[in-house]
């Protein structure tokens, strides 16, 4: 059996980690950061949570725009472009939104690096499909990539963000739908 985990990278001591922790009982969290589970939900997980929710949906329209203009090359390209964007961007606003002393949400530099690693990584997984060269069979597994996406955005939102898992699915999707309807429209203009 699988075994659900989730990689949040943080900093502790001023040395990077990645820490897994078990979706369904959120166990490590505590005992390696010190922290009660509202403390590492306001740090860790709702920063991961609005990079992962950026970068997925708002590298959806400019992807699938250049895949059905160009091709897959330049899909790639532009994914990773805007992803890595996107991730330098959402992590900048996130780490000097509030240096944490305003809302108590811990140290900005250390929100603004989940932010900013959720946000690639969330822009760029549905990228990397258009790294196969014919642009019908990168777009299929694109359109599969980008719903293990968002499955598991309203999965991590379910666990730690307490939303009923339909509720969730229906407005991660109904969001990435729009957004990449905006891409296919203007790759078909």
């Amino acid at each position: 059996m699988l075994r659900d985990t989730l990689f949040i990278l943080g900093q502790s001591n001023f040395k990077s980690v990645a820490i897994s922790i078990d979706m369904r009982t959120g166990q490590a969290l505590h005992a390696r950061l010190g922290i009660d589970e509202r403390s590492f939900v306001l740090r860790y997980v709702q920063p991961a949570m609005v990079g992962l929710i950026d970068g997925t949906v708002s590298t959806l329209a400019p992807i699938f725009a250049s895949a059905y203009l160009a091709g897959s090359r330049e899909a790639l390209l532009v994914g990773l472009a805007t992803a890595l964007g996107a991730g330098i961007s959402m992590g900048l606003s996130e780490g000097l939104s509030d240096p944490g002393t305003v809302t108590g949400r811990g140290r900005g530099r250390v929100r603004g690096t989940v932010t900013g690693v959720a946000t690639f990584i969330g822009g760029s997984l549905h990228a990397l499909p258009f790294l196969i060269p014919n642009v019908q069979h990168a777009l299929a597994v694109a359109y599969v990539v980008v719903s293990i996406e968002l499955v598991t955005i309203a999965l991590i939102r379910k666990r730690f963000m307490r939303v009923p898992l339909g509720v969730s699915l229906l407005q991660v999707t109904l969001g990435g739908a729009l957004v990449a309807g905006v891409g296919i429209a203007l790759g078909h203009a």
